[in-house]
C-alpha cells in the first residue's frame, strides 16, 4: 500500500531505539522526512548518516519544554504531517510502594510534556486544516498490568485528554489516536521483568521466557510490525479513524472493548 508520505514531514519522539526508531524508519522508507528526537547524540547521529537526506535530529529530552522549544523552532514554517507522540515509561512499582515524589515525577514525565507539546502543535495543523496525531501508550491503559500502577493510571489520563481534544478539532483535519502495545521487543520491557524478577526470586530471563510462554500468539511483538500500523495512522490513508486506542497485543488482552 502506498502511504503517500513523500516528502511530508514528521516528529518522531523516543526515535533513538525500540517504537520510536522503528517508527521513524518506517517513515522515511515510505519516503517522508523525520525530525528525530532523543537523549542520546550518537544514536542519533547513526540514524542521521544512515539516512542524511530524510532526518535532522533533536538532541534533548522530549519530556522538558526547553526540547518543546527546540522543535517547535526546527518545524518552522514549514507543513507539518504529523508527530508520534512517544517517550520512555516511569518506574515500575505496586501502588503501595510507589511514592508521591514518584507520582509527581510520573505526571510529568508520562502525561504533562504531551499536553504541552499537542497544545503548541494543534494551532499550527488548525492552520494547515490537516495534521495526524499517534500516541504510544500501553495496553495497561485497557488492563492494567501487574507493578506498573504508574503507568497503568497515568496513561489513562492520557487517553482521556486525547478522546476530549480529538472531538474538538476532526472537523479540521485532524486526527488523533493511540497504539497500545504489549509485551514487544524492546529495552524498555526489561523494568517489567527486572521487577518481577525481584518479587518472585526468578531471574530476569526466567521471567522474560515465562510471559512468552504465557502468550497467545507464541512470541514477543516485533517494533517493526508495530510501525506498520502506525504509520498508516499517521498518513492520510486513516482519515477515517480518531479518538482511538487501538491495542497492539497478539491477543493478550481478554476484555472485549
Amino acid at each position: 500500500m502506498d502511504l503517500q508520505l513523500d516528502n511530508q514531514l514528521f516528529i518522531v519522539g523516543g526515535a533513538s531505539a525500540g517504537f520510536g526508531r522503528a517508527i521513524a524508519e518506517r517513515l522515511v522508507l515510505e519516503g517522508a522526512n523525520v525530525i528525530a528526537i532523543a537523549r542520546t547524540t550518537s544514536k542519533l547521529a547513526d540514524f542521521k548518516k544512515k539516512y542524511k537526506d530524510q532526518v535532522e535530529t533533536i538532541t534533548g529530552d522530549i519530556t522538558k519544554a526547553a526540547t518543546l522549544t527546540k522543535i517547535i523552532k526546527k518545524v518552522g514554517q514549514r507543513h507539518l504531517a504529523g508527530a508520534l507522540v512517544n517517550a520512555g515509561g516511569p518506574p515500575a512499582n505496586p501502588a503501595m510502594e510507589a511514592t508521591l515524589e514518584e507520582w509527581d515525577n510520573a505526571y510529568k514525565s508520562v502525561l504533562r510534556w504531551k499536553i504541552d507539546l499537542t497544545k503548541r502543535l494543534i494551532p499550527k495543523m488548525i492552520d494547515q486544516n490537516y495534521g495526524r496525531l499517534v500516541f504510544i501508550e500501553s495496553v495497561s491503559v485497557k488492563e492494567p498490568i501487574p507493578n506498573l500502577v504508574l503507568s497503568n493510571s497515568i496513561r489513562m489520563a492520557v487517553v482521556g485528554f486525547v478522546k476530549t481534544l480529538s472531538d474538538e478539532v476532526v472537523q479540521h483535519g485532524i486526527t488523533m489516536n493511540i497504539l497500545g502495545p504489549s509485551f514487544h521487543d524492546t529495552a524498555a520491557l526489561n523494568r517489567i521483568f527486572n521487577k518481577k524478577a525481584e518479587q518472585t526470586g526468578m531471574s530476569p530471563a526466567a521471567v522474560r521466557k515465562l510471559a512468552i510462554e504465557n502468550m497467545k500468539i507464541g512470541q514477543m511483538g516485533n517494533p517493526a510490525d508495530f510501525a506498520e500500523l502506525a504509520a498508516w495512522l499517521l498518513s492520510s490513508n486513516s482519515r477515517y479513524i480518531t479518538g482511538q486506542t487501538i491495542v497492539v497485543d497478539g491477543g493478550k488482552m481478554n476484555g472485549v472493548f
